[in-house]
């Protein structure tokens, strides 16, 4: 049976994995509209992603629950690598962002500045949040995984009248 600690871990990682998917899918879901804009209209638009950065704070519960859950679950190899797998991906997705967003964020201070090569940082900015959504969305399976495989096997007794 589970410890009450790791179904705590599983559950705030669970929370915490759902609330990072919902703006990492509004970027996938609004690049298409945005791929096309114009300078103009870009820089216009990238500005309601002001005060996102306080998901930050989010992504930082999100990995130590996973951590602590990988923890708690490191004898049960069959909810430890799923675990480990959401872990990853999750990191994964960090690469993403500080390889490709974050540049494309610091070379135009937050897309309040207009730079010559702007189109080559939109691409940047928009792919990478879209594949980071992806992987947002393997290391939710991930964990899914994990806590489906926490749940007790339950053999069928079938009684004979």
């Amino acid at each position: 049976m589970p410890s009450r600690a790791s179904s705590v871990a599983f559950f705030v990682a669970l929370l915490a994995s759902a609330l990072m998917l919902g703006p990492a899918l509004a970027h996938a879901f609004e690049l298409p509209a945005k791929i096309g804009l114009s300078r103009e209209e870009y820089f216009i638009v990238q500005q309601i992603y002001r005060g996102w950065a306080g998901f930050s704070l989010v992504l930082v519960v999100q990995v130590i629950a996973l951590l602590t859950a990988a923890f708690l679950a490191r004898r049960e190899r069959r909810v430890l690598v799923p675990t480990l797998l959401a872990l990853l991906f999750v990191l994964g997705a960090q690469v993403l962002f500080w390889a490709y967003t974050y540049p494309a964020n610091a070379a135009t201070a937050n897309w309040t500045v207009q730079t010559d090569d702007w189109m080559r940082l939109r691409r940047m900015w928009e792919y990478s949040h879209l594949a980071g959504a992806g992987l947002q969305v393997l290391a939710l399976a991930c964990l899914i995984a994990a806590v489906m495989s926490r749940l007790p096997d339950r053999k069928r007794n079938y009684h004979t009248y």
